[in-house]
């Protein structure tokens, strides 16, 4: 099956007669375009094709004079030997008047297209690349010489370009694969801008300050240094300084030569912009006004350190009052969520383009890119620029003339089964090369109690088959607005809901009342468990999230089988929204829900709508054991340690019954990563962090609550409740025995 690439589309939101007459009076400006909900980055006033990459809409400059070699690829340009001669200003200020005049056309064309981008024949195809992208692949020097052009690249000097057009965005947060060349690219724009500015500031960070050092002393000085004297400023200091380099007039130095008394003075203008580095820590540059921050390897930030409590505070280095006056270029790998990966993916995930505040900001104000492997793996790229996806039926060589027989996605599935037998190899492999997002944040599986092979295999099967999946995220609500009358589903894309199978019409909203009491009309169909809070906020605004799951029954006609259909995990603004939330669904699916009784104010609000009925009793219990309260109320305490571990060993159950590859060879239908993921770090010690995997489970127990009769003596001995902790570093995870 060949290769679907997602990572660009090219759209057309706005209507052609429309961009056709505004490009003849040449009206596109440089920015974002509210009315069309496009950032245009051409700065000729025309644009062309319109690129969605990762939910943004970029529009690129119209075609025009592309430039074509007999090749008809991206062949770097030779500098002129005349010119290559000269190192600085001062050399072509000493250079003969007559041969400067031969030059200034040269010259002109590179500031142009350093501004406007450049089109070339790319195999026939007119080709743009930004200014940013030309003076990387042109004028920069990186460790193996030249950059080679890439359409990986391409697409991330647009989205980057995007970036820095749209007045909203505060910069990117990169998500990327190893040796993906971010470093480089970074270190390019940042020299690129600094000899463009004045009276500017440009940062580094990394993981480590030796990191940021090593970065500024063996990339950006290099590419500094190489730039053609037509593009290089005054500096002051060393030519290869180790903390700073300084675009300034050096103090000692009002002239060329040295001044005597019988010399006029020369005047010299500098640009006064300095590019330094600093040792990682929350405060770094705090305080400080920066053009642009460089934020290499985040995602690898191990305590103390933290990257989200940085870029709260660096995140206003670059800006003043309301106004943004600079911008961040974030990128890494990602380490293991409790070495510095966990945070990064919360600042990736507030970096989505798709939710934005009134504003129009993203919650981080970065825009969040996530390029796959496949797109930027080293030996796997034509000479074109172009990834080799799939196994060539034709010849196809690298930009150094090597053969590529096999399509890179074929070689990553190989290494990726060679490391089956050990499930931490693999997932550092999946984390360093990840084909998906899941991949980039793949966590070590050495304390899990689950059965992690089949839980990744599962996430593995819902990301390669995500479209065909039936998953919706939408919203309940009421119909006309008119409470406890019927709901209905919409689809949202804001919603927080995801839902996998919807009932038919004629089951939905199905009540049976009995004395008064309002009770589900689908309790054989299946269940619903939650995990609730009850205080609405809190001082650091970091409370544990609601989280409900729907769960069928095995067999019926009109549902599918022991099918996880519902997942709900979020904190909205108020506990009572959390709670109608809840009780649209129950209503909806006409199913009933065991929660935990703890946090009571989820059931005392369902009993006080007249929605007793929806709320279980513990199951554990007869009516006459129950307390007060739980005979009021419902729900099920989470105090005893009986409890804790039937509920981990539901789990533990459907995991082994419906989810990863079955004996058949069939792949389960467990089609909610967040869910998946929480039952991967489930830690039984510290339940209250895993919301999902408090929900899930109880949804489990709610479905085979037979199992936990108190009466049912047989029953009983059949339910082994004590927990088999798993070794996950072979193909299959094998139960530890006592």
């Amino acid at each position: 099956m060949s290769y679907e690439q997602k990572l660009l589309n090219v759209i057309e939101p706005i209507k052609k007669t429309t961009i056709t007459r505004l490009n003849k009076s040449k009206k596109w400006k440089y920015g974002y375009n509210k009315e069309h909900d496009v950032i245009v980055i051409s700065r000729t006033g025309q644009i062309g094709d319109i690129y969605e990459i990762q939910n943004l809409k970029i529009a690129l400059p119209k075609a025009s004079n592309v430039y074509s070699n007999k090749e008809k690829k991206w062949i770097r340009f030779e500098q002129p030997k005349q010119l290559s001669k000269l190192k600085n200003i001062f050399d072509w200020r000493a250079y003969p008047d007559e041969a400067k005049e031969q030059w200034y056309d040269y010259i002109d064309e590179q500031f142009k297209r350093r501004e406007q981008g450049f089109w070339f024949n790319n195999k026939g195809t007119p080709t743009y690349i930004t200014g940013t992208h030309y003076m990387y692949l042109q004028w920069s020097k990186i460790d193996v010489g030249a950059p080679d052009f890439r359409e990986a690249n391409r697409l991330f000097y647009i989205f980057w370009e995007a970036c820095k057009a749209d007045k909203r965005c505060y910069g990117m947060c990169y998500l990327k694969n190893r040796r993906s060349g971010f470093s480089f690219m970074s270190s390019a724009e940042t020299v690129n801008q600094a000899t463009l500015a004045s009276d500017s500031r440009f940062g580094i960070l990394s993981k480590t300050g030796a990191d940021a050092k090593k970065m500024f002393t063996d990339k950006v000085v290099p590419i500094s240094i190489n730039y053609p004297f037509f593009f290089k400023p005054i500096q002051d200091g060393m030519d290869r300084p180790k903390s700073e380099l300084a675009y300034r007039v050096p103090a000692s130095k009002f002239t060329r030569k040295k001044i005597t008394a019988n010399e006029q003075q020369e005047d010299l203008v500098g640009l006064d912009t300095t590019i330094d580095w600093k040792n990682t820590g929350d405060n770094s540059y705090d305080g400080e006004k920066l053009n642009l921050l460089v934020h290499d390897e985040s995602g690898k930030w191990e305590r103390p350190d933290n990257i989200l409590n940085n870029w709260r505070v660096t995140k206003t280095c670059l800006r003043l009052g309301s106004r943004i006056i600079g911008k961040c270029m974030m990128g890494s790998t990602s380490n293991s969520l409790d070495k510095g990966g966990g945070n990064f993916k919360k600042l990736y995930n507030a970096s989505d383009v798709t939710k934005r505040n009134r504003n129009g900001q993203t919650a981080s104000g970065l825009y969040s890119l996530f390029i796959p492997m496949e797109w930027n793996y080293e030996g796997f790229i034509d000479e074109y620029g172009s990834p080799v996806f799939n196994t060539p039926s034709d010849e196809t060589f690298d930009p150094h003339g090597e053969l590529i027989d096999v399509g890179v996605i074929d070689n990553w599935q190989n290494e990726a089964d060679g490391l089956k037998g050990d499930q931490d190899a693999l997932n550092e492999f999946y984390r360093q090369f990840p084909r998906t997002e899941e991949h980039a944040f793949r966590d070590e599986t050495k304390n899990s109690i689950f059965n992690l092979v089949k839980i990744y295999e599962q996430i593995d099967y819902n990301e390669e088959m995500y479209r065909t999946l039936g998953v919706s995220t939408g919203s309940f609500q009421w119909v006309n607005g008119v409470k406890d009358s019927s709901v209905i589903f919409y689809p949202d894309p804001q919603g927080r809901f995801k839902v996998s199978w919807v009932p038919p019409t004629h089951i939905q909203n199905k009540i049976i009342i009995k004395n008064g009491t309002k009770y589900p009309g689908n309790d054989h169909m299946g269940a619903f468990g939650c995990d609730s809070y009850d205080i609405s906020g809190t001082v650091d605004g970091r409370g544990s999230k609601g989280a409900l799951h729907g769960l069928t029954k095995f067999s019926m006609e009109d549902a599918p089988p022991s099918q996880f259909f519902l997942e709900y995990v979020a904190r909205p603004q108020t506990a009572d929204m959390f709670f109608e939330d809840v009780l649209m669904a129950l209503v909806f699916y006409g199913m009933p829900l065991l929660a935990e009784n703890n946090k009571p104010r989820l059931l005392y609000y369902l009993r006080r709508r007249g929605y007793r009925g929806y709320s279980m009793n513990r199951p554990d219990k007869v009516w006459n054991k129950l307390s007060v309260a739980e005979k009021e109320i419902g729900g099920i305490p989470n105090s005893s340690e009986d409890i804790k571990q039937a509920h981990a060993a539901a789990i533990e159950m459907y995991i082994q019954n419906n989810v990863g590859t079955k004996p058949d060879g069939s792949v389960g239908n467990m089609y909610f990563n967040d869910t998946l993921n929480d039952w991967a770090r489930f830690d039984i010690n510290k339940r209250t962090k895993f919301d999902a995997a408090i929900s899930s489970g109880l949804a489990i127990m709610a479905c085979n609550r037979h199992l936990y009769k108190p009466n049912a003596t047989v029953q009983r001995q059949k339910l082994n409740i004590s927990i088999a902790r798993y070794k996950n570093d072979g193909y299959t995870s094998k139960i530890i025995e006592n």
